[in-house]
């Protein structure tokens, strides 16, 4: 079963939390401390691989999470946790629903992104030592893992894609030139899923695909081109498929400017592509019919618009090879063009953002909002006074603790951050 998108969880690993230890060795006359530091949490690493076809694999499972890291045992250091590698077919891109921003196109087989950063892992009372500090008797925990709503996005890649209304003949026409064998009937919609084949021609070969027929307004949701309406992006050339002799008696000039028409207003990129047109059905069209005199029209217009035009049958199997040949010169031509532009994968993202504010909480008191705040909340042990103490003088650097005598607070107000909450206290 074909499955081109899924949303997905993926969770990283906690760092571990320090440790507090002092030397307790013999002869050590002034033992100090040395209390060692957590592991790191295991990273969420998405990985392009060219073996898997589809996105089925996260039907049943919407969940990856990486192990914390082992906390830090008195001088010894805690163990840094595995990275979980999350293979997905080459082709994916990666969106995070939260933001609604793309992060990674993986398009090479072997490519990697980090998708989630394991948290680091804390510092042990060794790393606070100072000339005021000599006994620090607290510790750093580790820093949280991120979590990260993904939105998997699957984009085949071929290098030849097959367009045109429903019926227009383009699984048959990938039949008879790959050993590709698509479900081929005769009524609308025979296709929903995208086929792909591998087209030969002399030592000449390229990938084709078969997209699902569009409609008009397929960029608006109708039919099934919406859905995949983006496997074209990928495609280099792009070979319009016009079925001559509709069952529906609809008019080829129009339905030629229909999907044309669908195309420009999804993507003008893709609209741009390099462009053949195959006039399909031609064998059963009788000259000197109305048939006949349509094809004529739409071929003359169509070269007037300096388009490739050609007249074939994909079921006979008539005139296909002088289209074979400018397919695959086109393509020749397309390969020294530069490729378009993907997001690459960076080793990870983003680091911690510095800006915070401070707003009134609903329900009451006063709220501290930014990501670098609550990461050093949560990166405290609330339970170590001498740890509260030196998380109020960071604070106080930062200018936060000033900030909240400026908005008014008075003594004993709460202070929400993330999940804890603190009393001002004004000395």
């Amino acid at each position: 079963m074909f499955f081109d998108e899924a949303i997905v969880e993926f969770v990283s690993g906690d760092g571990g939390s320090g440790a507090v230890a002092f030397h307790r060795e013999k002869h050590v006359p002034r033992g100090g401390p040395n209390g060692a530091d957590g592991g790191r949490g295991g990273n969420v690493v998405l990985m392009a691989e060219r073996g898997m076809r589809t996105l089925y694999d996260f039907k049943n499972r919407r969940k990856f999470a990486a192990e914390h890291g082992i906390h830090a045992v008195g001088n010894k250091r805690g163990k840094s946790s595995k990275d979980i590698i999350v293979k997905v077919p080459v082709g994916t891109v990666i969106w995070d629903t939260v933001m609604d921003e793309q992060l990674a196109d993986l398009n090479l087989h072997g490519m990697k992104y980090i998708v989630c950063k394991g948290g680091r892992g804390g510092r042990g009372n060794l790393h606070y030592v100072s000339s005021v500090r000599q006994v620090p008797n607290f510790a750093e925990k580790g820093a949280p893992g991120e979590t990260v709503m993904a939105k998997l996005e699957m984009k085949l890649l071929a290098d030849v894609g097959l367009i045109g209304l429903p019926n227009a003949g383009k699984s048959t026409l990938l039949g008879a030139l790959s050993a590709a064998r698509p479900k081929i009937g005769d009524y609308p919609f025979t296709t929903i899923t995208p086929n792909l084949g591998v087209v030969t021609l002399g030592d000449k070969s390229f990938v084709m695909a078969d997209m699902p027929g569009l409609i008009e307004g397929a960029r608006l949701g109708h039919g099934l081109g919406h859905q995949f309406l983006r496997h074209i992006e990928r495609t280099k050339v792009l070979v319009h498929v016009v079925d001559m002799a509709p069952i529906d008696e609809s008019d080829p000039v129009a339905n030629y400017a229909i999907i044309e028409n669908e195309i420009r207003e999804y993507n003008e990129e893709v609209w741009a592509r390099p462009r053949v047109v195959l006039l399909n059905k031609v064998d059963m069209i009788f000259p000197g019919s109305p048939e006949a005199e349509r094809l004529e029209v739409l071929r003359e217009q169509l070269q007037k618009e300096g388009v490739t035009v050609f007249a074939g049958s994909g079921a006979a199997k008539l005139g296909l090879e002088p289209m074979l040949f400018e397919v695959v010169k086109t393509l020749e031509e397309q390969e020294n063009v530069e490729s378009m532009p993907t997001l690459m994968p960076a080793a990870s993202r983003e680091d911690v953002d510095d800006g915070w504010e401070i707003v009134p909480a609903p329900e009451g008191g006063w709220e501290i909002i930014g990501r670098r705040v609550l990461r050093m909340v949560k990166m405290t042990n609330l339970n170590n006074s001498d740890g509260v103490r030196f998380l109020h003088r960071r604070l106080e650097r930062m200018g936060i603790i000033d900030r909240l005598r400026e908005l008014g607070a008075d003594e004993d107000d709460s202070v929400f951050v993330g999940d804890a909450v603190f009393s001002f206290r004004d000395y």
